[in-house]
């Protein structure tokens, strides 16, 4: 039996710096972009002092752009939408920081309360709407940044409310 650790083969990892990862100064990933949204969305200080509300027109402020990539902050009052639309060629994290946004899309309809999150690819087709009687705040992120937002017609995507869909 041979009693060398692997610690005493292979050195001290930390002392081996081409074998570690350096950390990434920008997302590059799926699963980095959410993680870039939640880490915004927990710290309040980085946005919450920027929100206004319009009634006349959504609200949205770009709250940082990166390579490729751009962060936006939105208001919604009750009653205000996005039209049926897609986000061209970007893909992109939706979370919601405060309120409940409606998202409608043609597999259904869902409820979307602070601290939800959804993330879709380029030709994603929905609508979001504020249908709550409370103002309603969201940040989106986009890869790459958002260069067109082609709005949609009804008949193309029929959005109908399935059981089950709502979440938190």
């Amino acid at each position: 039996m041979n009693s060398d650790s692997d610690l005493q083969i292979a050195g001290d990892i930390l002392e081996v710096p081409h074998l570690l990862q350096t950390p990434r100064e920008h997302p590059a990933t799926v699963a980095e972009f959410v993680g870039l949204a939640r880490s915004i969305a927990a710290d309040r200080s980085q946005w919450e002092h920027l929100v206004h509300y319009d009634a006349t027109s959504r609200w949205y402020h770009r709250l940082r752009t990166g390579p490729g990539y751009e962060v936006w902050l939105l208001s919604w009052v009750p009653g205000q939408g996005s039209g049926l639309h897609d986000h061209g060629r970007s893909s992109g994290v939706l979370t919601v920081l405060d309120g409940t946004l409606t998202e409608r899309t043609e597999r259904g309809t869902r409820a979307l309360r602070a601290g939800a999150q959804r993330v879709f690819a380029p030709g994603y087709v929905h609508e979001v709407v504020n249908d709550a009687l409370e103002p309603a705040v969201s940040l989106h992120v986009y890869y790459p940044g958002l260069t067109e937002m082609p709005m949609h017609t009804a008949q193309h995507c029929e959005a109908r409310s399935v059981p089950g869909t709502v979440t938190a």
